[in-house]
């Protein structure tokens, strides 16, 4: 009984997985059609600090890392993924101060963009919640003024 259970666990598992898992049937990775100016933080013209991450199929962000000043931070998360369904926020006291800004929900094929504020220079760890444990997962830096 207990070689059933354990098979019955282990076959659930890989269900379970499969279901998780992306099938690129031989197309190019969702990362190649990033935009070569991911992570590139510019200054709008309302003055706010931008700058834009993407999230795909293999639990990154692209990405992981970006340095902003202190000041007003607009962030955009684009997911290009075709199956995989994501998150962004902060982890939680991580940080140097706390930001409580996050995106709860992103599907496939949605953007969204969240602005906050930023005054103690650090690095601010964030995170899909969903897939934190399989390494999606990154830093903001704010640099030193």
């Amino acid at each position: 009984m207990t070689l059933c259970t354990k098979a019955a666990a282990a076959a659930a598992a890989l269900v379970l997985l499969a279901g998780c898992s992306s099938d690129s049937g031989g197309s190019p990775a969702a990362s190649s059609t990033a935009d070569e100016n991911l992570g590139t933080v510019t200054t709008g013209a309302d003055g706010v600090q931008e700058v834009t991450l993407q999230t795909q199929d293999d639990y990154l962000f692209t990405p992981d890392s970006f340095t902003v000043e202190p000041g007003e931070v607009r962030l955009t998360v684009v997911n290009v993924a075709e199956q995989m369904t994501h998150n962004f926020e902060f982890t939680t006291g991580e940080g140097p101060a706390p930001i409580d800004a996050g995106i709860d929900l992103l599907a496939p094929g949605d953007e969204k963009t969240i602005e906050f504020t930023v005054e103690t220079p650090g690095d601010y760890p964030f995170e899909c919640s969903f897939h934190a444990q399989l390494g999606q997962v990154g830093t903001m830096t704010v640099s030193g003024s």
